[in-house]
């Protein structure tokens, strides 16, 4: 019938739009990561590990272990689902080694120096994201190991890992953006640089949500 004929292909220039808008994000989410490397310089002290270790935790590696699912612009476009998924999973353990040290780092630094742990917004919502990254990447074993999903349908499953994944990336977003404003980054950098670093933080947050909003909406259509 007539009625069911909707198109089901959207004009190409959206597209090409979605697949440049991906480019920028590895571009951004490469160069943020570099460039906290550089400012902080790892090695130099016990808490430049910590900048360090959580920006390629939140910044490129999650990051990255997202876009590998992305129609436009993933750099594993033509791998199949199944090692898209362990790929993603690699990233996934990678993010939260780094977490663990880069919250490693900042609690003995700050045992060190006699100062109180997890006493502002940035420390408390890093604290949170870790410990949710960490339970995340735990609760995905089922989609790999599908014997350990007994009783749960993997499309259930695949639908709250999804849900629960933008969630913890929102949360590491959040955390490097409070970051953004903590006594050290600020006297690093200029307005200028702090704004730049900021919207790139932000743009990735947005180029995600979209992605991983996008995916869940087509299922659902495609389930109607």
């Amino acid at each position: 019938m007539v009625y069911n004929k909707e198109p089901e292909s959207e004009p190409r220039i959206y597209g090409y739009t979605r697949t440049a808008t991906t480019v920028l994000t590895h571009f951004m989410c490469i160069s943020f990561t570099v460039f906290i490397a550089v400012l902080s310089r790892p090695g130099t002290s016990l808490f430049s590990w910590h900048p360090f270790f959580m920006t390629l935790a939140f910044s490129f590696f999650m990051t990255e272990a997202i876009l590998l699912f992305s129609p436009h612009g993933s750099l594993a476009q033509k791998f199949p689902h199944k090692t898209k998924g362990r790929a993603h999973w690699i990233l996934q353990c990678l993010c939260v080694t780094c977490a663990v040290l880069g919250l490693a780092a900042i609690v003995y630094n700050k045992h060190l120096n006699g100062k109180p742990h997890f006493t502002s917004w940035h420390g408390l919502l890093g604290l949170l994201t870790v410990c949710v990254v960490g339970l995340q990447s735990v609760a995905a074993l089922p989609l790999i190991y599908h014997s350990l999903a007994k009783g749960w349908s993997l499309a259930k499953l695949k639908r709250y890992h999804a849900a629960s994944g933008l969630v913890t990336y929102l949360l590491g977003s959040g955390s490097l953006l409070l970051g953004l404003s903590s006594a050290w980054f600020t006297a690093s950098v200029g307005e200028y640089t702090w704004y730049l670093s900021a919207l790139c933080t932000a743009l990735n947050g947005l180029v995600i949500m979209n992605q991983v909003s996008r995916a869940y909406t087509a299922k659902k259509r495609l389930q109607s």
